[in-house]
């Protein structure tokens, strides 16, 4: 699993709090000579809201590597709230259409002919003039009505 390294001022901005942590102690394992198979250096570390559970051997000392399991709860916690915020922004910003041929909402046409035509609608008008100006108005009802229809539908 890859996760992002973060500067230190970041991690240090999201506390955690003991209770919500489980740790527990193992031998680290491997060649290494007569330490490994004493000393209990490697370390589980568990975050009892979320259940993520980290794992760290990496260094000599239980310290450190109670150090960097933290830091790896940490990195795994910013990443998941960074996915609920951003789960959160789109649901405020709904749908997402690409501005590509073929989905655009109104048609102009001015040349050979004027017509201003809402495809969601089929509402059209050829006082492309007034629309340019501003007067929306039939499209909108036009829109509310085909709204309204739709749902009848459903």
């Amino acid at each position: 699993e890859v996760m992002p390294v973060l500067e230190e001022g970041v991690l240090e901005e999201l506390s955690i709090p003991e209770s919500e942590l489980e740790v527990t102690t193992m031998r680290s394992g491997g060649a290494g000579g007569q330490n490994v198979n004493k000393v209990e250096t490697g370390v589980r570390m568990k975050h009892i809201p979320t259940g993520i559970a980290v794992r760290c051997t990496q260094e000599r000392t239980q310290l450190m590597n109670k150090k960097i399991a933290l830091e790896m709860i940490k990195a795994k916690l910013l990443v998941i709230k960074e996915e609920q915020r951003a789960a959160e922004l789109k649901e405020i910003k709904g749908e997402l259409v690409d501005a590509a041929w073929g989905t655009q909402v109104r048609n102009y046409v001015f040349q050979p002919y004027k017509m201003v035509k809402d495809t969601r609608t089929a509402y059209e008008t050829a006082r492309v003039s007034d629309v340019m100006d501003g007067d929306l108005m039939g499209f909108v009802e036009s829109y509310l009505r085909h709204n309204v229809m739709m749902q009848k539908e459903v």
